[in-house]
């Protein structure tokens, strides 16, 4: 595996400060499991260690970039909107699937349902771009495609470039992947998440501890890992 050049990857303390990355939950929500990671308690809310998050990062890059470069395949979901538009574009650059909008369940204990749901909304796409079968659809039947279509999209599109169970699940929180992070470990299959103060970080084998609420925050750490990546 080639050596990673931090220096040209990791965002510096001062950025990830601005980018509110250290930002943790109310104290009342604080998961124990985090302590290691939490620096101080300011009012009422968490203060996360940036130095705890540059090592944990650094880990899970090194274990995203030794799947990567093995040739494997890395699902990358994105489990709040503010999180959509940076997965979509890692996962574009690397020729990838990704989950959108919300997580559908037993896509990974259930996969061969999924596979057959996968294979009809890409039988529906190529019906939707041939002239000769639409050629042939009423007025009404064209809207009722078109209106399932939209439907299948939303569920399915980026899922279609799935045709195995991938290697690794990214979640970009673990506060709302507890759904994907629970199928992963029951299938065997390995999850790096963004966790904030109130998850449990050893739901999953790579833990980012960072604020998964604030979309610099989330994205900062996504560009991080994009930078590592492509």
């Amino acid at each position: 595996m080639s050596e990673i050049n931090w220096q040209t990857i990791m965002p510096s303390y001062e950025d990830m400060l601005l980018a509110g990355l250290h930002y943790g939950r109310k104290k009342t929500v604080k998961h124990p499991k985090m302590d290691p990671f939490i620096y101080a308690l300011k009012d009422t809310i968490y203060l996360i260690n940036v130095f705890k998050v540059e090592e944990e990062l650094k880990k899970a890059i090194e274990f995203l970039r030794k799947i990567k470069e093995g040739g494997g395949t890395i699902l990358w979901a994105a489990m709040t909107k503010h999180s959509e538009d940076k997965i979509i574009e890692i996962a574009n650059l690397l020729n990838m699937p990704y989950i959108k909008d919300r997580w559908l369940g037993g896509t990974l204990t259930n996969f061969k349902t999924i596979q057959e749901r996968i294979k009809y909304y890409k039988d529906m796409e190529e019906k939707w771009v041939s002239p000769e079968v639409m050629g042939k659809l009423t007025k009404k039947e064209k809207y009722d495609m078109e209106k399932e279509l939209r439907i299948l999209r939303k569920k399915f599109q980026g899922l279609d470039r799935m045709n195995k169970l991938p290697d690794v699940i990214f979640l970009t929180s673990l506060r709302n992947g507890g759904l994907p992070a629970r199928e992963a470990k029951r299938v065997g299959i390995k999850t790096v998440a963004i966790c904030n103060t109130e998850s449990d970080p050893t739901q999953v084998e790579y833990a980012i501890p960072a604020n998964d609420n604030a979309k610099q925050s989330v994205e900062l750490i996504l560009e991080t890992v994009r930078k590592a990546l492509i």
